[in-house]
C-alpha cells in the first residue's frame, strides 16, 4: 500500500493513497484526522489480544479489526435495494468500485503510526 502525506494549506494534513486503498484514505481524512489516533491505536491494542474482530463504526465508513486484516466498508455499500428504487427513473446505479478496501494488520498499524508520528509533527 502506497501512500504519502500532505500539508495542505487549506484543509490540513491528508494522505494521498492509491486509488484502490481510497476509502482508506478517506477514512483516516474524514473519520479519523489527528483527533481520534488514540482510540485507533487502543483498538489496535484491543485486537492484538483478542480472537475475535473488533468494528469501528464511523459516520460514513467502518473500520473491521482482526488480527489479519483491516477491511473499511463505506456504509453506501450496505443500502437497501428499496433505497436504491428512488434512482431507478433517473438510471442511476450504486457503483461498489472505492467503497470497500482493506490492507494486512501489520501495514494498518504502520498506517496508523506513520499518520501519528506525521500529525504530531516528528
Amino acid at each position: 500500500m502506497e501512500y504519502q502525506f500532505i500539508r495542505d494549506p487549506i484543509s490540513g494534513l491528508r494522505i494521498k493513497i492509491s486509488s484502490e486503498h481510497a476509502v482508506i484514505g478517506r477514512w483516516l481524512n474524514e473519520e479519523i484526522g489527528k483527533d481520534k489516533i488514540a482510540m485507533v491505536q487502543a483498538l489496535i491494542a484491543s485486537v492484538a489480544s483478542s480472537f475475535e474482530p473488533l468494528t469501528l463504526q464511523g459516520q460514513e465508513i467502518d473500520l473491521i479489526l482482526n488480527k489479519d486484516e483491516a477491511i473499511f466498508e463505506a456504509h453506501a455499500l450496505h443500502q437497501d435495494s428499496e433505497d436504491l428504487i428512488a434512482y431507478q427513473d433517473d438510471e442511476l446505479m450504486l457503483e461498489e468500485n472505492g467503497l470497500s478496501s482493506g490492507c494486512g494488520f501489520e501495514d494498518f498499524v504502520d498506517l496508523i503510526n506513520s499518520w501519528q508520528e506525521f500529525t504530531t509533527g516528528r
